[in-house]
Order: C-alpha cells, then structure tokens, then sequence
C-alpha cells in the first residue's frame, strides 16, 4: 500500500458543527494550546469515550 493509500484511510470525511459562547469557546481552545493539543483532537476523545462509556454490553 501506498504512502497516499495509507493516510487516506484514516482520513475525516464528517463534520460536526455546534454553538457555543464565544468566551468558553476561546478559553477551550486556548486551554488546548497550553497543553499542546488541538480542540479538534480533544473533542474526539471525548466523543470516543462517552461512546465507550455508554455502549451497550
């Protein structure tokens, strides 16, 4: 498999978009910075995880 065929598997092809107040949105991404890590990432692991925690057995 090719080096192209390889990134595209894992590549995003999904969007979610949502609202929030803009002071809590600038302090999320700002506190992502800090801990060198992107909002992007963080909500993916949130979602991944509440996933986890509530599939069924």
């Amino acid at each position: 498999m090719s080096k192209k065929e390889t990134k595209g598997s894992s590549k995003k092809n999904s969007q979610l978009v949502l609202r929030l107040d803009k002071d809590e949105r600038d302090a999320f991404v700002e506190l992502c910075k800090e801990l060198d890590t992107s909002a992007a990432r963080e909500i993916r692991r949130f979602i991944r995880s509440f996933m986890k925690e509530h599939e069924e057995s």
